[in-house]
């Protein structure tokens, strides 16, 4: 007798073709977005502002009918109006172009100021992590040394030796935030650092550089873009602090820190238009960036309750 199973085409399971195509996967990006939207209102909002601040910074010529410097004759500390949108200040400039060109100042701060900042933060981490001993010791002591005091301090300090520019704040801001940042690159690439695939890895023959760029990096560019993202917004106050203390970005430039302090707090009474409007916009801009950064990193990071899921 012959136990062996046989199948017949009866006994076969047909599915229909709807059951047979795989479900349709969009870009991490796009499921990023998707969710953000969806399960993050103050995140999606947050981008919102982002987005009309970058979409200020690049059409401000297009949005405005005066230059930020240019001086309307004898009318100084005027109301708003339907000639001036948002007023004038002492010296007869327009507020609302000043605001919209300041847009673009703190875009341009804020992206670059946080770029090099993280790109210190990451090569620094990376290092640490890696060689560890008696290098990665002398690293997390000084950024302990750096940690310890309060930021705006130590950026007043160095803007004082460097002193006032664009280009001295961009380097202020950088080599003081790197620290916190390197800190948490630092102990990502230790969590990954003996983990199977970089021990195949390494058992294969493949450089320490390799290894760095092909499996280390792409898996903490999750915490990197968090850090990214809620870095902006800390830079754009950053700039406006210092330039509301005097050691920022040199007038006549259109900074809301300045406009705040120089135009602003010497005519609060006469003209609280001229601190009203800097303040909402500093406001707006440092909102949406810390909102669009916690959802982004609730989002990325499967540890955190709540998330919408950590995978990329």
């Amino acid at each position: 007798m012959d136990d062996s199973i046989q199948f017949t085409s009866d006994s076969l399971i047909e599915f229909t073709e709807e059951e047979t195509e795989l479900p349709k996967r969009h870009h991490w990006m796009v499921e990023i977005m998707i969710q953000l939207v969806t399960t993050k209102p103050l995140g999606a909002i947050g981008a919102l502002l982002v987005m009309i601040l970058i979409l200020v910074a690049i059409f401000a010529p297009l949005l405005t009918y005066t230059g930020p410097n240019e001086i309307h004759g004898a009318d100084s500390v005027v109301g708003p109006s339907r000639t001036y949108f948002f007023g004038t200040d002492q010296l007869a400039r327009d507020v609302y172009s000043r605001i919209i060109y300041g847009a673009r100042l703190s875009l341009i701060f804020g992206i670059s100021a946080t770029s090099l900042s993280i790109v210190v933060a990451t090569i620094i981490g990376l290092m640490s992590a890696f060689i560890g001993g008696a290098f990665d010791t002398a690293i997390q002591r000084v950024v302990d040394a750096i940690m310890a005091f309060p930021f705006l301090v130590i950026m007043l300090t160095v803007m004082a030796v460097l002193g006032p520019g664009t280009v001295n704040i961009i380097l202020a801001f950088a080599m003081v935030s790197w620290a916190r940042s390197s800190r948490v690159i630092r102990s990502a690439v230790m969590s990954i650092r003996g983990s199977e695939y970089i021990l195949a890895a390494r058992a294969t023959g493949c450089t320490q550089r390799a290894i760095i760029l092909t499996h280390v990096l792409p898996n903490v560019f999750a915490p990197i873009l968090i850090l990214a993202t809620m870095g902006v917004g800390g830079a754009i106050l950053a700039e406006a602090s210092l330039s509301f203390l005097g050691f920022g970005i040199p007038p006549p430039a259109a900074s809301w820190g300045r406009m705040l302090s120089s135009d602003g707090l010497p005519y609060m009474l006469q003209g609280p238009w001229l601190a009203i409007f800097p303040g909402i916009a500093i406001s707006m801009a440092v909102f949406g960036f810390n909102m669009l950064g916690d959802a982004v990193r609730d989002l990325l990071d499967p540890k955190l309750v709540g998330g919408g899921g950590g995978r990329l």
